[in-house]
């Protein structure tokens, strides 16, 4: 019996009917994510555990069996970090979706991880709690994948990204073993903090099968205030000036480029010589909501603004705040697209934005450039014509030469999607030699025959 059919056989003890796919049709729906220029191989099967214990025992199955496995939640990942390899095993947790308890009093939830992002928001919108997080894939991204890339959003400039919600875990890790992670309480310093490492960890380190999130009270309507600009710089100054003055609930920015695609996808009427938009919205209490989007308007306004407003409409707050959602599959309907994800300092955000354009120039390809401009996490997304080869080639080099600046800014190759298997090298150039040894040796520690997602997150050179 080879160890595949061993694994096969295995599975089919403790799964039930249904929760096995060997089918090759059905197995190229799960061979890789979102993103696009990233590899993928061959699986020989998909599983759909619906509890720990049956994770566990799959698990157990592939360690002893040495089979690579590749946990995968719903697939909206934007690195190749749930691509498959050849000859592994998915196990996709799709199927537990179970919400395990709320929490009010102590602040948490605790979930399975297959449930989608906006469904565990709206479940705990009944009981009068919120959870932060919100990517803008979050109608169609999973808490699991948001755990296992510490998923960002447009939220996370004043309330963090994922990792800073996660109370706690249960892992499955490589050879079978649950334990769980973290705390219930709001404070604890018990030992090293094995959640958060596994928190981001793209599934290398073991299986999140439950969640404790930290919840808030179901903060007020959001004030938006919008600012268009002729100028990125301009855009940039007023940033880093907004972020001294007031604390915005979200600050997003978006480019002429990406504001030429969204027009042509969906038009909304935005200033066609507007060079930046910022978008932002405000969620204090009482009229400190209302105050501090007039303030973010002077702001701008003193930053040599086109025009800059407060949107007293509900319906056109979301129809801008939209506008900054749509930039991907906006994007996607035009041609080919690459989408990059980079984090730097604040004060070198119009900078990095300008440096984009000059690659978009000295490549020949368009570069539309979006993200969280409060906390300078930039999406400079490649678009070259549809089916063209050589340009798609350029666009892998202007990918490249979008990661040098932004290491060269002083920031990082990825704010919030995460390394992968489209990142490993550049990662070898952030990190210094004793952080890539530090990697290797946890990875080591926690998967020592290194079954769990071979060839993701860690860096390679």
């Amino acid at each position: 019996m080879t160890p595949e059919d061993a694994v096969l056989a295995a599975c089919a003890v403790v799964l039930n009917d249904g929760d096995v796919v060997t089918d090759p049709d059905r197995l190229a729906s799960y061979v890789r994510d979102r993103s696009t220029g990233t590899a993928n191989g061959e699986p020989f099967a998909v599983v759909f555990p619906r509890s720990t214990e049956q994770v566990a025992a799959v698990m157990r199955a592939a360690h002893e069996n040495r089979v690579p496995v590749i946990p995968r939640g719903a697939g909206s990942g934007l690195s190749g970090g749930s691509n498959a390899i050849d000859g592994s095993l998915i196990v996709c947790v799709e199927r537990m979706r179970d919400v395990l308890e709320v929490n009010a009093i102590d602040g948490y939830v605790e979930t399975q991880p297959g449930i989608m992002n906006t469904e565990l928001r709206d479940h705990v919108k009944g009981d009068g709690l919120w959870y932060a997080p919100d990517p803008a894939s979050k109608d169609f991204c999973s808490i699991g994948g948001n755990v296992n890339t510490n998923a960002g959003g447009l939220c996370c400039v004043k309330y963090g990204v994922t990792r800073e919600a996660v109370l706690g875990l249960e892992v499955v890790l490589a050879d079978g073993r649950i334990t769980r992670l973290g705390r219930k309480t709001i404070k604890g310093v018990a030992g090293y903090d094995l959640a958060g490492m596994v928190v981001g960890s793209q599934g290398t380190l073991g299986i999140v099968t439950m969640a404790r999130l930290r919840l808030r009270p179901l903060p007020p309507p959001a004030t938006t205030s919008v600012a268009l600009f002729a100028d990125i710089a301009d855009a940039g100054r007023a940033v880093a000036d907004i972020m001294q003055s007031v604390t915005p609930s979200m600050l997003e920015i978006m480019d002429r480029q990406t504001i030429d695609a969204v027009e042509q996808w969906r038009a909304i009427g935005i200033d066609p010589s507007a060079q930046a938009m910022l978008v932002a919205q405000f969620d204090a209490p009482g009229d400190a909501a209302g105050i501090e989007a007039d303030r973010m308007v002077e702001i701008c306004e003193r930053n040599g603004a086109m025009e800059a407003y407060r949107s007293e409409d509900e319906e056109q707050s979301e129809l801008l705040v939209g506008a900054r959602r749509m930039a991907i599959p906006a994007i996607e309907a035009i041609g080919d697209w690459l989408l990059d994800d980079v984090g730097v300092p604040r004060s070198r955000l119009a900078e990095a934005m300008t440096r984009f354009q000059d690659v978009a120039a000295a490549r020949d390809v368009r570069i539309c450039t979006f993200g969280h401009a409060g906390d300078g996490n930039l999406h400079p997304t490649i678009l070259t014509p549809r089916g063209d080869r050589e340009a798609a080639e350029r666009g892998v080099l202007a990918f490249d030469d979008l990661m040098r600046i932004a290491l060269d800014l002083g920031g990082t190759i990825t704010g919030e999607h995460g390394v992968g298997n489209m990142k490993n090298v550049a990662l070898a150039d952030e990190l210094d030699e004793p952080a890539r040894d530090l990697h290797s040796r946890v990875k080591a520690a926690w998967d020592p025959e290194g079954i769990l997602n071979p060839g993701k997150v860690l860096p390679r050179w």
